[in-house]
């Protein structure tokens, strides 16, 4: 019976794992093509400001460095969001050797905690044979293994 469970347990683990990963994956894809489609150009960068909450604890020569940080920064991500859909295949293969490894530590725990679990049964019913004797004679009359 603890067998079973065991591996039922594992099983539902691996289906979690599976379908998780599998959503990270869309998710992935997904804003990957999104992406390709976003230009940050310079019309893009005064979009990107403090909040209005915020922006009166921060003193304004730091607001204004933080903005021309970002407009320096604009055509580097400008094209990085280019390559992103052509990054997507790479990142979906990626993801996929993650969850095979993570399927075989899955499938590596099942057989430990099986193993473990027959050890134990095993040493359970040698320690039963020992403490009752009569037990013992009679399991060697019938034929039975131990």
């Amino acid at each position: 019976m603890f067998h079973a469970i065991v591996w039922f347990a594992i099983a539902g683990l691996l289906a979690l794992w599976t379908g998780g990963l599998w959503a990270v994956d869309a998710l992935a894809g997904w804003s990957a093509a999104q992406a390709g489609q976003v230009s940050v150009g310079a019309a893009g960068v005064p979009a990107l400001q403090l909040p209005a909450w915020l922006a009166q604890w921060v003193p304004p020569e730091i607001a204004a460095s933080i903005t021309a940080a970002l407009a320096e920064l604009a055509p580097w991500v400008d094209g990085l969001l280019g390559l992103l859909p052509a990054l997507a295949g790479g990142l979906t293969v990626l993801l996929w050797v993650v969850w095979a490894f993570g399927a075989l530590l899955l499938l590596a725990l099942g057989v430990t905690l099986h193993a473990g679990i027959a050890l134990w049964r095993r040493r359970a019913r040698a320690a039963a044979a020992t403490a009752n004797p009569a037990a013992r004679l009679a399991q060697a009359a019938t034929g039975l293994p131990r």
